[in-house]
């Protein structure tokens, strides 16, 4: 019986750890989470001077109504403009952005939720928020580093001191930052309005920022791509480039960058890429979203940037 016993110990040691494990990945990765619920269209404003203030007033006397083609969009206050370029055997999709306040560039959670595991498609995440432009984000409930959207810090805990994050300001002006640099606290006395936090930055000061064979973590060379760029305060790019397909080659991140400093951009940022790469333009996905090639459909993901 004693031996026995002891052929046991093992057994359940074994069964403990398996069963750990397996809630340890599916904790990580299936189980949702809700951690607060948010306003479906945030409508949180940026802190705005005197002058600002003056100037928005100013603004909205000027707005106007919508005019929309297949490829562009302008009311007076935003202009959208989508081209589309083919260069290292992909296809990317380029929309050029110019705003007259940065709080019509938003973020938004899948679900109007803030948590864990907590997704929706791009494009349905996009129809919640009435957007009239929108790409995936960081997919920061699979990742940790710094949450702050639209002037709402979520998150604190650092990735890391190495971590590259974006940050856009409440005066339409982005710097690339390091999370062992700054808190977040001092981000939000700072003004931003936005932190995304994936990375690494691509284009710093109009000179490409990573080298030839950088890549993320485990991802292949040659991927679908998300960026995001600025060209001068207020005006931006959002860029999706398809991949993993015979269409579409994918482009690496020094081809990003060299794309993106090619279309004049001083500033850009890696977003959430691979199967997650998505654009959509007044409800319509305009890219070809795949995680492997077999099937052309949007991988759901935890939040979007966009133009309301």
């Amino acid at each position: 019986m004693k031996h026995r016993n002891r052929n046991l110990w093992p057994l359940l040691y074994r069964a403990v750890l398996i069963a750990f494990t397996i809630y340890v990945l599916l904790d990580g990765f299936v189980i949702p989470r809700s951690y607060q619920t948010v306003q479906t269209v945030q409508a949180q404003s940026v802190q705005l001077t005197a002058d600002d203030t003056t100037d928005a007033k100013s603004t909205a006397l000027t707005s106007t109504a919508a005019t929309v083609t297949d490829n562009s969009y302008s009311n007076g206050n935003t202009t959208v403009t989508i081209t589309s370029y083919r260069e290292d055997d992909t296809d990317i999709y380029v929309a050029d952005i110019t705003l007259s306040s940065v709080s019509d560039l938003q973020t938004a959670f899948a679900n109007a939720t803030y948590g864990k595991n907590i997704t929706a498609t791009t494009s349905d995440i996009a129809a919640d928020n009435n957007a009239i432009l929108a790409i995936n984000g960081d997919y920061y409930s699979a990742r940790s580093g710094y949450v702050i959207r639209n002037g709402v810090l979520y998150r604190s805990t650092s990735a890391g001191d190495d971590q590259e994050d974006l940050v856009i300001y409440s005066d339409g002006s982005c710097e690339i930052i390091r999370e062992g640099d700054i808190t977040a606290q001092e981000l939000i006395d700072k003004g931003a309005w936005q932190v995304l936090s994936f990375g690494p930055g691509l284009v710093e000061n109009g000179d490409i920022a990573v080298t030839e064979d950088e890549e993320v973590d485990q991802a292949m060379t040659s991927n679908p791509r998300t960026a995001f760029g600025m060209i001068d305060s207020l005006h931006y790019v959002m860029v999706v480039s398809d991949g993993r397909t015979s269409e579409s080659a994918g482009l690496s991140l020094y081809q990003m960058a060299q794309f993106m400093k090619s279309i004049g951009v001083t500033t850009a940022y890696n977003l959430d890429g691979g199967g997650s790469s998505t654009m959509v333009f007044n409800g319509t996905v305009i890219n070809n979203p795949t995680t492997n090639g077999n099937k052309i459909s949007e991988r759901k993901v935890s939040d979007i940037v966009y133009i309301g």
